[in-house]
C-alpha cells in the first residue's frame, strides 16, 4: 500500500515538470525575428512609456507647485496688509473687502473671496459665489489660524480648482479668511500639450528603433534564415549545395564554413558510395572464386592432382585476401569508434621492417617483383611503440606498393636515422600518383583512378597508427617515377 502511494506521488511530482514544460512551450516565441523584435522593442517601449508618464507627472507637479507657491505668496502679503491696515471695525472690514473684490485686476483668471468664520463667502470678485459655503478643507484650516491650500474639485461646480486660504486677524483673533481660487483648466491644458509633445518624441524614437530593427533584421536575421534553410537542405540529403557569400563579417565566415562542410559531406558521400560499390565487388570476387573451386573440387574429389592443388591454392589465396579486407574493415570500425588503441613496448623498428620485407619477399618474387632492403648504417636505439601495429603499417605499405607499382616490378625499402627521428621509406617504380589525387590518397575510402584491388581504407588506417605514435605518414611522387611513402617515428625518451 505504501509503495503504491509512493509511486503515485512520484508520478504526480514527475507530471508537474511536464506541465511546466508545456506552459513554457506555449509561451515560447519561435523565430529569431520575433525574439529579436520582442527583446529589442518591448523593453524600450516600456521605458518610453514610463519616461512619458514620469514626465507628465513631473510637468503637472511643476505647474501646480508653481501656481500654489504664487498664490500662497500673494495671499500672505494681501492678508497681512489687509489685517494691519484695513480691519478697524466690521463695517470697515466689509467695505474694504468689497472694494478689494471690485478693484481686483485678475478676476478673469483668479477669484478673490472674503469668507467669515462660519465658512460662508461674504464678498467675491466673481460675484456669483457670494453667500455660498465652499466647504473645502483649506477654509477650515484658515479659520483655525493656519494658511492652507486645496486642490481638487469644487464641491459646488465640480470644476478642478486650486485654492489658497489665509486667516485675517484683528486684535490677535481670526475674524475672516482671504481666499484665492483659480481654475486648473489652463494648467491641465498645458500639461496635456507637454505630455503630447513627449509622447510624439517617444513615438519618433520608436519609429527610429523600428527602422533600426528592420535594417538589422534585413542584414542579419534574413541571412541567418538563408543559412538555416541551406543547413536544413544539407541535413535532408542535398549535399554539395553552396550559399552565395555576400558578407565580409562573421556571417561571411559562417557561410564559408557551411559551404566547406557541404563540399566535404558531398565528397565523403561520394567516396562512401564508391567504397560500398568497391567493397561489394572486392568481396564478391574472392567469394565467387572460393565458391566456384569449392564446388568443382567437391563435385569430383578424384580429379587431376595438379588441378586440385591449383584450386586449393586459389581458395587459400582468395581466403587470405578476403580475411585481409575484413581485418581492414574491423580496424577502420575501431578507429571510427575510438577503440583504436596501442600496446606500447620497447621495439626495434629496423627488425620489424626487416621482418615485414622478408614476409613478402617470396610472394613478391613469385609475382616477378624485386624487393630490396637497406637497413641503417649504424645501430639505432629502440623506440616505444606497438610492434604489431608498426608491422601492420609496413606490410600494408609494401602490399600497396606491389598493387600500384604497375610495370615497375621493383620496391625499395630503407630505414635511416635523422636526428632523433627514425625514417622509413618505401618506394615503387610505377606510374606514381596523379598530382590532383595526392591530397586525398590518405582519406578514408579514397581509391582515385587506380584500378587495383583494395578497400581504400588501408592507408587511412596506417596514417592513424603512425599519428598515434606521434609520427607522420606522407605519400609523394619520387624523382624518376613511382611513389614513395615516408614514415617518421620520433624516439621518445
Amino acid at each position: 500500500m505504501d509503495r503504491v502511494s509512493a509511486g503515485k506521488d512520484e508520478k504526480e511530482e514527475s507530471a508537474v515538470p511536464e506541465n511546466r514544460k508545456g506552459l513554457t512551450a506555449a509561451l515560447h516565441i519561435r523565430g529569431l525575428r520575433q525574439r529579436w523584435l520582442l527583446s529589442a522593442t518591448l523593453p524600450i517601449l516600456l521605458l518610453l512609456v514610463l519616461a512619458v508618464s514620469m514626465f507628465s507627472v513631473g510637468v503637472q507637479e511643476y505647474y501646480y507647485s508653481a501656481m500654489r507657491s504664487g498664490l500662497e505668496s500673494r495671499a500672505r502679503i494681501a492678508a497681512e496688509t489687509f489685517s494691519n491696515y484695513g480691519v478697524k471695525s466690521y463695517s470697515e472690514y466689509y467695505r474694504l473687502a468689497s472694494y478689494s473684490a471690485e478693484t481686483f485686476e485678475e478676476k478673469d483668471t483668479i477669484e478673490l473671496q472674503f469668507i467669515n468664520t462660519n465658512g460662508r463667502v461674504q464678498v467675491s470678485s466673481y460675484g456669483l459665489t457670494a453667500g455660498t459655503l465652499p466647504g473645502t478643507s483649506d477654509i477650515d484650516a484658515a479659520v483655525g489660524g493656519n494658511m492652507a491650500s486645496y486642490q481638487g474639485r469644487d464641491p459646488q461646480t465640480g470644476e478642478n480648482i486650486l485654492a489658497v486660504s489665509y486667516p485675517l486677524y484683528f486684535n490677535s483673533r481670526v475674524v475672516g479668511v482671504l481666499r484665492y481660487v483659480t481654475s486648473l483648466r489652463e494648467a491641465q491644458h498645458r500639461v496635456l500639450m507637454d505630455s503630447l509633445l513627449a509622447a510624439a518624441a517617444a513615438l519618433g524614437c520608436m519609429v527610429l528603433i523600428a527602422a533600426s530593427n528592420a535594417i538589422f533584421i534585413n542584414n542579419v536575421v534574413e541571412p541567418v534564415a538563408v543559412v538555416s534553410d541551406a543547413a536544413r537542405r544539407i541535413s535532408g540529403g542535398s549535399y554539395g549545395i553552396r550559399i552565395e557569400n555576400r558578407y565580409r563579417d562573421e556571417l561571411g565566415e559562417l557561410v564559408d564554413n557551411i559551404n566547406d562542410m557541404s563540399m566535404k559531406i558531398s565528397q565523403s558521400e561520394k567516396i562512401q558510395q564508391e567504397f560500398i560499390s568497391s567493397v561489394s565487388h572486392e568481396l564478391r570476387t574472392p567469394l565467387t572464386a572460393i565458391n566456384g573451386w569449392a564446388e568443382t573440387l567437391s563435385a569430383d574429389p578424384g580429379a587431376n592432382i595438379e588441378q586440385t592443388k591449383r584450386g586449393l591454392g586459389i581458395i587459400v589465396k582468395e581466403s587470405r585476401r578476403l580475411t585481409s579486407m575484413v581485418e581492414e574493415l574491423l580496424e577502420f570500425t575501431k578507429m571510427q569508434d575510438g577503440r583504436f588503441t596501442l600496446r606500447v613496448e620497447s621495439v626495434d623498428l629496423a627488425g620489424e621492417l626487416e621482418d615485414a620485407v622478408y614476409t613478402y619477399f617470396e610472394l613478391f618474387r613469385q609475382e616477378g617483383i624485386e624487393v630490396s632492403y637497406k637497413g641503417p648504417e649504424e645501430d639505432i636505439p629502440p623506440i616505444v611503440a606497438d610492434s604489431e601495429r608498426m608491422k601492420q603499417v609496413f606490410c600494408n605499405v609494401l602490399d600497396n606498393a606491389a598493387k600500384h607499382g604497375g610495370t615497375g616490378r621493383r620496391i625499395d625499402a630503407s630505414l635511416t636515422r635523422e636526428g632523433t627521428v627514425q625514417v622509413v621509406r618505401v618506394r615503387d617504380y610505377g606510374p606514381g600518383v596523379p598530382a590532383a589525387e595526392l591530397p586525398y590518397v590518405k582519406q578514408k575510402f579514397y581509391k582515385g583512378s587506380s584500378k587495383a584491388r583494395g578497400s581504400g581504407i588501408g592507408l587511412a588506417v596506417c596514417d592513424e597508427i603512425v599519428r598515434l605514435h606521434g609520427g607522420t605518414f606522407d605519400i609523394a611522387n619520387a624523382e624518376g617515377g613511382g611513389a614513395v611513402v615516408t614514415i617518421c617515428i620520433p624516439e621518445k625518451e
